[in-house]
């Protein structure tokens, strides 16, 4: 029973290595699980065993790389005498240099970009719109602390800080993925983060 499970398990992988393949080569829409099946070396009838349909492979695929808002969110800031700001950008930094080095996960998110999100695929839109959501609260939340310890600048609300530092971090990886790779994402992206945090952050009294 046990090498059963380990069998089962193998081959589930492997459909999900199959589809990371196939879908960044044709895209999901246009890609059938007859190609991700022969791709993977099994029949239709394996892909049907482990997954209802493409939108649960997909769903699958998805959950095998953190979206950047899982990664960036993964744990609670430092007690009271930490820097809040600083925890918010060395976090989003981290996942910027993390996203520069790993092939997998630029595949991954490349597929998610490039996805058609209509018909049978809009529950994985509507996931992801959902946890960006939440994860986004949470980082509301950090402003906040930070503005209520006198660290934001009066010039950003805890919601306004949010929503340009989200349009800041996915507009830049966005770009680099899609666009050539034409610069240093993790250098461009440190260097970006600190002028904006520059710009966050309350002027100290002389």
């Amino acid at each position: 029973m046990r090498r059963t499970k380990a069998e089962a398990e193998e081959t589930r992988s492997r459909i999900i290595a199959a589809a990371e393949q196939v879908f960044y080569e044709k895209g999901v829409s246009t890609s059938t699980l007859e190609e991700v099946a022969r791709a993977a070396g099994v029949t239709r009838g394996a892909i049907y065993w482990h997954f209802s349909n493409k939108s649960d492979l997909f769903l699958a695929l998805a959950d095998t790389v953190p979206l950047p808002q899982q990664d960036m969110v993964h744990g609670d800031c430092c007690g009271e005498d930490c820097d809040v700001l600083a925890w918010i950008e060395q976090t989003v930094g981290g996942w910027i240099a993390l996203m520069a080095g790993n092939a997998q996960r630029q595949r991954v998110l490349t597929i998610l970009l490039r996805c058609d999100y209509s018909g049978e695929l809009a529950p994985v839109l509507a996931r992801q719109q959902e946890m960006a959501k939440e994860h986004d609260a949470l980082f509301e939340a950090a402003f906040r602390e930070a503005d209520t310890r006198g660290l934001l600048s009066p010039v950003w609300t805890p919601a306004c800080a949010t929503r340009t530092l989200h349009w800041m971090a996915q507009g830049l990886v966005t770009d680099w993925l899609l666009f050539g790779r034409h610069f240093d994402l993790e250098a461009e992206g440190r260097a970006a983060l600190r002028r904006l945090f520059q710009s966050f952050r309350a002027m100290q009294a002389a």
